[in-house]
């Protein structure tokens, strides 16, 4: 799963297999390491969020050392299961300051 961070947006771009893995568990999740400990190390995932869930759109939580896009469950089947390419969300992080999230599928790449 490529990640882009650029200005106030990020952007997720995952290949079939990755697609794939997330329609079956509801998770795909990487860690980056910047340094030796584990303080150094960035864990990124997209996650399904749970039926019951009352969220309608896609949001983002950070915590030190962990990103994780949280998609409502409707939106992750219909992306799985459909030819859709991708899905965007517009989260408020902050009064006055909007996050802008895209998730694509990368069917050309085997990375």
């Amino acid at each position: 799963m490529k990640l882009r961070l650029e200005e106030n947006s990020l952007r997720l771009r995952l290949s079939e297999a990755e697609v794939q893995q997330f329609a079956a568990t509801g998770r795909v999740a990487y860690s980056i390491a910047f340094g030796p400990g584990p303080a150094q190390t960035l864990l990124y995932s997209l996650e399904r969020l749970p039926a019951a869930s009352p969220a309608t759109a896609v949001q983002v939580r950070y915590e030190a050392g962990a990103l994780a896009v949280e998609v409502p469950d409707s939106v992750a089947r219909n992306w799985t299961g459909t030819e859709n390419i991708g899905f965007k969300g517009l989260v408020l992080v902050a009064e006055g300051r909007e996050l802008r999230i895209l998730v694509e599928k990368d069917l050309d790449s085997q990375h």
